[in-house]
Formats: C-alpha cells, structure tokens, sequence
C-alpha cells in the first residue's frame, strides 16, 4: 500500500513540476515525450507516466509500448528505492537485483534528469 501511494505522489509531483518549473518544462521539451513505468517484478503493483511537453499524465497498470521500465523485486525495495532516487541507489539496486530496468540505459539518464527537478 505504502509503494502504491508512493507512485501516485510521484505523479503529482511530476504535474506540479510541469506547471510550475521552468527548467522542468525545457527539459521535456528537448524530450518531446517521454513514457515510463515503475512495478513489481510480479506486476502486482504498477503504475505509468506519460510525459509531454504539455501535459503529464499518469495512470495504474503497465502497457506494453513505454520506452522505460523500472521493476523492483518486491514492494519494499520499491519503497526504499523511491525514498532516495539517487544515480548511486539506481546503480547499487541494478548491481544487487532489486532493481531490473528495461528498455535503453539512455532512458535511466534522461528520466534521472527529469526527477532532479523535482526537489
């Protein structure tokens, strides 16, 4: 329940961030869109995030045509992930196996760029 919620804040954090952060909105725009998802390695738990320029929408579940997709082992290294999104914790969970990315690297890069502008 906990890494659910976790999922959904993220959302609103990444809306607010998109009509309120300069920096944010020029970054997706270099972007142009940029779809992405966090679950579960057994998709119990799943959420998306569709991000435009003009818009960032979120919803549950995880479609197959995202360019990025991070899966936890479990909940609660989704949870201890998500509390500190460092590029140290995403190499240290990717080297441990809690972490499992799929999709380009170079999507990791750019989405890390995008949540630095959450803070």
């Amino acid at each position: 329940m906990k890494l659910r919620l976790m999922l959904w804040l993220l959302g609103v954090m990444l809306k607010r961030a998109r009509r309120r952060n300069p920096r944010f909105r020029d970054t997706l725009a270099t972007l142009q869109r940029f779809d992405w998802g966090v679950a579960t390695e057994d998709l119990s738990l799943a959420r998306h995030y569709r991000m435009r320029p003009d818009a960032v929408t979120d919803a549950p579940g995880l479609p197959i045509d995202l360019d990025l997709e991070l899966r936890f082992r479990d909940a609660a290294s989704g949870v201890a992930f998500l509390k500190r999104p460092t590029p140290h914790a995403f190499f240290e969970g990717l080297r441990s196996g809690r972490l499992r990315l799929v999709g380009d690297s170079r999507d990791l890069e750019r989405l890390q760029g995008l949540l630095k502008h959450l803070r």
